[in-house]
């Protein structure tokens, strides 16, 4: 039997594929207003400043197709099952939560950084929050890797993908990915749930 896609699954990631044509159309157009900008940037000539909305809009643009490819790849394995647990709107929520979660942590690392400002894009802070959720509501779920093609229980999985970002990123390898924003994806989804955890469920 055939299980369709939860819609707020299906409409992320319509909008992700239609937004990343835009920017393959507009060239960095986009990426001005609508990336995520450290406030500091404004210090730099011709650089654009950072905006409110910014900690929601980053996470509906890719740097590249590849970036674009992983994070929808994930969002499709792990989303609609989330939301099927979730519901909609509650999904719909927790994702939201985890891109600004994402936001707030990068902001707060490269805050402490002297260096000239760099747009930080894609999905992945809520792509991270997706993971973290499978893993809680899973945990002996087997996921199969990529590279290498290991089989493992998905709590495993989600805990040495978790301890490999912070690793990442105290030691600053892997340059040009936000590694701390996917602990920040994963941290406000964590703690979202567990407030959920503690309130009776809406009907």
């Amino acid at each position: 039997m055939r299980v369709s896609m939860p819609p707020a699954t299906r409409a992320f990631l319509f909008l992700n594929v239609a937004i990343f044509a835009a920017q393959f159309l507009t060239g960095d157009l986009l990426l001005r207003p609508f990336a995520l900008w450290p406030p500091a940037s404004a210090q730099f000539p011709g650089a654009p400043s950072f905006q409110v909305w910014q900690l929601l809009t980053y996470g509906f643009l890719h740097g590249s197709l590849t970036h674009l490819f992983f994070n929808m790849f994930a969002l499709y394995m792990f989303g609609g099952e989330i939301e099927r647990l979730l519901g909609t709107q509650r999904y719909v929520t927790y994702y939201l939560v985890c891109v600004v979660g994402a936001a707030v942590a990068q902001l707060l690392v490269i805050s402490n950084m002297n260096m000239a400002p760099i747009p930080t894009v894609g999905a992945s802070g809520g792509v991270f929050g997706l993971l973290l959720a499978f893993g809680m509501a899973f945990p002996q779920r087997r996921i199969m890797l990529m590279f290498p093609p290991i089989p493992m229980p998905a709590w495993v999985f989600v805990t040495l993908y978790g301890l490999l970002e912070l690793y990442l990123g105290v030691t600053g390898s892997g340059q040009g990915v936000a590694h701390f924003a996917h602990l920040g994806g994963m941290l406000a989804g964590f703690v979202l749930l567990l407030r959920w955890r503690s309130q009776p469920r809406p009907r």
